[in-house]
């Protein structure tokens, strides 16, 4: 661990894109990041940025103006972030895979004044013709900076003052801004990064989860710098060809996913017998079900560290530990971070008991962006929020997904987390994933209903329909198992992963 990590206050002077860089200077022409088979050194990256800061001043972007980024992830991508930071814009980092229309309101709704554009997606600007743009191609920003014989200033913020904005995935309607603060990026690096995964110089990270996603800012760019680890970047699909062969070829020693990510890479035919050198895998964006983590440990003998981040805390801010994990459970709070479970009234539950969850943390965000009525009912009082989660902690501490609040329903008169039908369903060797919703029945009485996509090689019939749901009847109380299962392809997932499970109570099979 760097011992040298500091988290400032929010009134000190402070600037998260010069402090990042700093760090990134100081280890000279050492690998920072890799790409494609090609390395970027520490210093060259400071380079690369500061090009990226005078070609921002050059075209008139001002402090607190917000720049998009629909980037791949590549040096491209770090080096305009971290400009953008240092220059005290605000960098909006963008899906590469998102509509033209979701981009568009999003650079509407941000009143963005420039964008980074990769070579090739220009089609997703299509709906903001008039939007000032700056190409990227092949990791590079190709657009030449001013020439000047010294470096450009960084802006002279203070820790407190908002530096990025980050949009939700849009799970429960239109995606709001999230802005956060120079100061929440270092903390995140030094309660997780350095708190519970001890990142350090000797370790290479490798994130199936994007840059743009809170998840992925910090697995790839945030932690790597501020703690000296290397970064192995991949601009293509995070597909379990994809994963493995980086895992092969450039010997990661963590890797980041999400558990569509390690359901896929356990059912691929060529999955190898060994992760290398990979010493802890990590998952967030949802719930690993108990049973995709142990037949992963099982598989590759490695653990997979479960745990819960949002947009508004900018990472995971509860977590199972190296060593001390509870498959199935989210863990323990990380360090620095606090939780209560709560009734509708506001008072705490009992241990057993499902309470809403709230939490705590220097990360925090603040306010959504132009949202006043949002940030009052999210972010009810400083550094404290709403998570819109429901949780049971055990007698231990450790902390257990429920689901999320609006997706608890009831059948015969009693609650039904979707989460726990899931893991049950999951838990069968022919089922890929699964995802449960309320559905009224021909009485017009609420029935759990489970949509199912397969393991490759499994069909389905209705054999093997009744065959499930008598598998979960026998690990779940008779009211929480499926009358119906659907056979799916695929279940619907945000651009970052997460499950969308408003369009599955919308649909008809």
């Amino acid at each position: 661990m760097r011992d040298e990590l500091t988290v400032p206050s929010a009134n000190d002077s402070y600037n998260a894109g010069d402090a990042l860089l700093a760090a990134a200077s100081a280890r000279g022409d050492a690998a920072l990041l890799c790409c494609d088979g090609r390395c970027v050194s520490g210093r060259a990256l400071r380079e690369r940025a500061l090009a990226a800061q005078r070609l921002l001043h050059a075209r008139g972007i001002r402090r607190g103006e917000r720049v998009l980024l629909v980037l791949h992830d590549s040096p491209a991508f770090l080096a305009a972030f971290l400009a953008a930071l240092r220059a005290g814009a605000m960098p909006v980092p963008l899906s590469t895979l998102l509509p033209a229309r979701d981009v568009a309101f999003v650079a509407r709704d941000a009143d963005a004044k420039l964008a980074f554009v990769e070579a090739g997606l220009e089609d997703a600007l299509a709906e903001v013709p008039d939007l000032p743009r700056c190409q990227a191609r092949d990791g590079e920003i190709c657009e030449d900076a001013p020439a000047a014989a010294a470096p450009p200033v960084a802006a002279p913020t203070r820790a407190g003052d908002d530096a990025l904005l980050l949009y939700t995935s849009g799970t429960t309607g239109r995606p709001k801004g999230v802005a956060h603060r120079h100061l929440d990026l270092p903390v995140t690096a030094a309660c997780y990064g350095r708190g519970v995964l001890a990142l350090g110089p000797a370790d290479r990270v490798l994130s199936g989860s994007k840059l743009f996603f809170a998840y992925g800012l910090g697995n790839s760019l945030t932690f790597p710098l501020a703690l000296g680890a290397e970064c192995v970047l991949h601009p293509g699909r995070s597909t379990p060809e994809a994963m493995f062969a980086l895992i092969a070829s450039a010997a990661p020693t963590v890797f980041f996913g999400v558990p569509t990510l390690f359901a896929a890479m356990l059912a691929h035919a060529s999955a190898p017998a060994s992760l290398g050198r990979v010493r802890l895998c990590v998952s967030a964006g949802e719930a690993l079900p108990a049973a995709l983590a142990e037949r992963w440990r099982a598989r590759f003998g490695v653990e997979v560290l479960d745990g819960l981040g949002s947009t508004e805390m900018l990472h995971i801010f509860i977590s199972n530990r190296p060593g001390a994990s509870r498959p199935g459970s989210s863990g323990t709070p990380v360090p620095g971070y606090q939780v209560r479970l709560v009734d509708e009234a506001g008072r705490d539950v009992a241990d057993g008991e499902i309470g809403g969850l709230l939490a705590h943390g220097e990360s925090a965000a603040r306010a959504y962006h132009g949202r006043s009525e949002e940030t009052a009912r999210t972010m009810f009082a400083p550094g404290w929020l709403r998570t819109g989660d429901s949780y049971r902690r055990d007698a231990d501490g450790f902390l257990w997904h429920i689901g999320r609040s609006d997706d608890l329903f009831k059948a015969s008169g009693q609650w039904v987390s979707p989460v726990e039908v899931e893991a049950a369903l999951c838990a069968h060797a022919a089922v890929l994933e699964a995802a449960v919703v309320a559905h009224a029945d021909a009485n017009a009485l609420v029935k759990p209903r489970a949509y199912v996509a397969l393991r490759e090689g499994v069909l389905a019939s209705e054999a093997l329909a009744e065959q499930l749901r008598e598998h979960a009847k026998r690990q779940l109380a008779p009211h929480k198992a499926p009358r119906e299962v659907v056979f799916v392809s695929e279940l619907p997932k945000t651009a970052t992963g997460k499950l969308q499970r408003s369009l599955l109570r919308e649909k008809r099979p």
